[in-house]
């Protein structure tokens, strides 16, 4: 008998003062219920979520029903309203040159996007793309899709850069953005874009778009009772995601419409180098004054290029890209690749008459900024000279 009354008796205490305690912090901590609180007319739901929900929903005239939430502050609403509409509404005064953005596209972009904004591994490419729309596999980028310049201003100013948005000064989002439109060649070297001038900015999508009409021109698709099984009489592969490798292989047939299939050919297909032809000496011989070229040191040529064929292609079927074609660069004159938009510190080494020997290509090559002041091409360049001997080396392999 006395064990319970220790037991019970200690619980009892316990209780008493944990209760004792509560209706302290209660008496001190917890506010009175107004004299006219508000209280809930027999409209308002039953259900808590939806009382919660309701509440937001109300005008803010009768929100004071339900004692939840209070209008908006000036200033809080002004920290979200940051955005820039096409005919420039919006815009802070500011400006930014190229030059200036340059630099600071390096330091807070180019970890994603490359210093010519070309893309890193699968962060998007901002520049290049020209004329690809129509192709099976377009190169959307800021100066092939985009039809407002207001959409790349706005987006920089409010989401960049990555893991640390909105840390930008606005001269600062004028000068990366008038740096992201030159990587587009859509304005010089020597352009400042300003709140005055935005709108002279031409963006060569600008038509590009149309209005949502969906609901008119494609209503007739419409039904409410979409079919969801046995659709079709029967399900037969037509084609195949050679690329990507995922349509199952089922038998003899599948392998026969594979063979059928023409390979497809990528972006990546045609970024890589190609390898020397069968007939290559020759080739080699007429690039070098007859010399012919080591293959190691061609070989150890093409490891070295993987850090410019982002930009570059060679082989055949190379195309001007970000950078031109180097297909034949040993011995051509300067800034003359056809088809090729350049700077105009190459437009005036090519006036000068200026020719890619060995000797000036490797003078470029250690420092691309100090040979062609002005340029875009803001690669820091090869510190040693057996990468510069070898990639000279494997350029001289590829023929015009």
């Amino acid at each position: 008998m006395s064990k319970s009354l220790n037991l019970y008796g200690g619980v009892a205490v316990g209780t008493a003062v944990l209760l004792t305690g509560a209706y302290n912090f209660a008496d001190r901590n917890v506010a009175d219920l107004p004299d006219n609180a508000p209280v809930m007319n027999a409209e308002a739901p039953s259900n808590p979520d939806l009382m919660f929900m309701a509440a937001f929903a109300e005008p803010a005239a009768s929100q004071g029903r339900f004692g939840i939430g209070r209008e908006a502050l000036p200033q809080e609403i002004a920290a979200w309203d940051l955005d820039v509409s096409p005919d420039g509404t919006g815009l802070p005064e500011g400006s930014g040159s190229v030059l200036d953005g340059e630099m600071l596209f390096s330091e807070h972009c180019a970890a994603c996007h490359g210093d010519f904004a070309e893309g890193v591994g699968n962060w998007p490419k901002l520049a290049g793309g020209d004329g690809t729309l129509a192709h099976e596999d377009p190169l959307k980028t800021v100066g092939s899709y985009w039809p407002y310049l207001s959409t790349v201003w706005d987006y920089v100013n409010r989401s960049m850069p990555f893991g640390n948005a909105q840390s930008l000064t606005a001269d600062e989002v004028y000068a990366i953005t008038a740096y992201i439109i030159y990587s587009n060649y859509l304005v010089d070297d020597d352009f400042v874009l300003s709140n005055e001038n935005f709108l002279e900015v031409e963006m060569p999508n600008a038509d590009g778009f149309i209005l949502d009409d969906r609901e008119e021109t494609e209503a007739h698709f419409w039904t409410n009772e979409p079919c969801m099984e046995n659709c079709k009489d029967s399900v037969e592969i037509t084609m195949r995601a050679t690329v990507l490798d995922v349509t199952p292989d089922e038998g003899n047939e599948d392998e026969a419409m594979a063979e059928e299939a023409p390979a497809a050919e990528t972006e990546e297909v045609q970024m890589a180098a190609a390898e020397p032809a069968a007939d290559a000496p020759a080739a080699e011989a007429a690039a070098t004054g007859g010399a012919a070229l080591d293959p190691e040191l061609v070989a150890d040529g093409e490891k070295v290029f993987r850090k410019c064929q982002s930009c570059h292609q060679v082989g055949e079927g190379a195309k001007n890209r970000t950078g031109p074609i180097l297909n034949g660069i040993v011995g051509h004159p300067i800034g003359a690749i056809e088809g090729f938009r350049y700077s105009k510190v190459f437009e005036e080494l090519n006036a000068e008459g200026k020719v890619w020997t060995e000797e000036e290509l490797a003078a470029f090559l250690a420092d691309p900024r100090g040979y062609a002041k002005g340029t875009k091409m803001s690669f820091a360049g090869l510190r040693k000279e057996d990468d510069i001997a070898a990639v000279t080396a494997y350029l001289q392999s590829f023929s015009e």
